[in-house]
């Protein structure tokens, strides 16, 4: 068994702009989440074209320790907190799979994404069997609702309910903004449709972990979704060609990031 949900997050960029705001911000992500012998490792990433498909193609390691619930830590054996994370980015499309070399077929998070010109109104955008889909449970998450944040991870200079952008001039975002969207069919807007499956099977530990999975990949995905909106001025000047030089001076970064430093970014709660 797995457990399957979906998250809808609206944003108001263009599919287009996002591309740009995705990757910038991933890169600069990586950056807070990585020091003290954790944190991410960049393997690869280099363009790729398999069966008519072509984009860009990541291998990224984990190292994850402090970033698990204490009762995994606690059976886990030294070593085993480490996880790569496969991604094939073929814009709009993205399919990304986490796995773990100790618990090999027994654990995978699989994030497929698609990026519509929307309000997050599409349903079944990943085409699942109808079976399949009536399990899966769908959320919405408004970047601007501070209650959808944890008070640990709150930033006041990440929020878009406070935030203007200088070179768009959009935000801050009120309590309607999405309905301003609706009635205002000229203002850029977009979704990102994130189908994520997980599985964890282990006895004892499987839906406890499973669920925790996906509170923890809801407060990723609310976090940098915030993040990217309120740097928006950073990056919506850049070009592709702009982010692929980031992308490699951040790879050498986040290995000197790695070896030195304390431990920084999101830690884990057994909540």
């Amino acid at each position: 068994m797995v457990l399957i949900k979906e998250y809808r997050i609206v944003l108001p960029c263009t599919v287009e702009e996002y591309q740009v705001g995705q990757l910038y911000s991933v890169a600069e992500a990586s950056k807070n989440e990585t020091g003290g012998g954790e944190g991410i490792e960049i393997l690869k990433n280099e363009p790729y074209e398999k069966d008519g498909d072509r984009g860009q193609y990541t291998h990224k390691i984990y190292h994850l320790k402090s970033k698990v619930p204490g009762f995994v830590k606690v059976i886990a054996p030294e070593g085993s907190l480490v996880f790569h994370e496969k991604a094939w980015n073929a814009y709009p499309y993205c399919r990304t799979i986490v796995t773990n070399e100790y618990m090999k077929d027994d654990f995978f998070i699989k994030i497929e994404t698609w990026h519509k010109p929307d309000l997050g109104t599409l349903e079944n955008v990943h085409k699942l069997d109808s079976s399949t889909w009536k399990s899966v449970e769908v959320t919405a998450i408004d970047i601007a609702d501070k209650e959808q944040v944890a008070p640990a991870d709150y930033k006041a200079d990440e929020d878009p309910a406070i935030f203007k952008s200088v070179k768009t001039g959009r935000g801050p975002l009120g309590p309607n903004w999405k309905k301003e969207l609706v009635n205002n069919p000229d203002c850029p807007r977009m979704c990102a449709y994130k189908l994520v499956t997980v599985k964890f099977k282990w006895w004892g530990l499987q839906n406890r972990v499973e669920n925790f999975i996906h509170k923890q990949e809801k407060r990723i995905f609310t976090n940098f979704h915030r993040q990217l909106f309120c740097w928006i001025d950073k990056w919506v000047e850049l070009s592709m060609e702009d982010i692929r030089r980031m992308e490699e001076e951040t790879q050498k970064e986040l290995e000197e990031l790695r070896k030195r430093g304390p431990v920084r970014g999101t830690s884990a709660t057994d909540e």
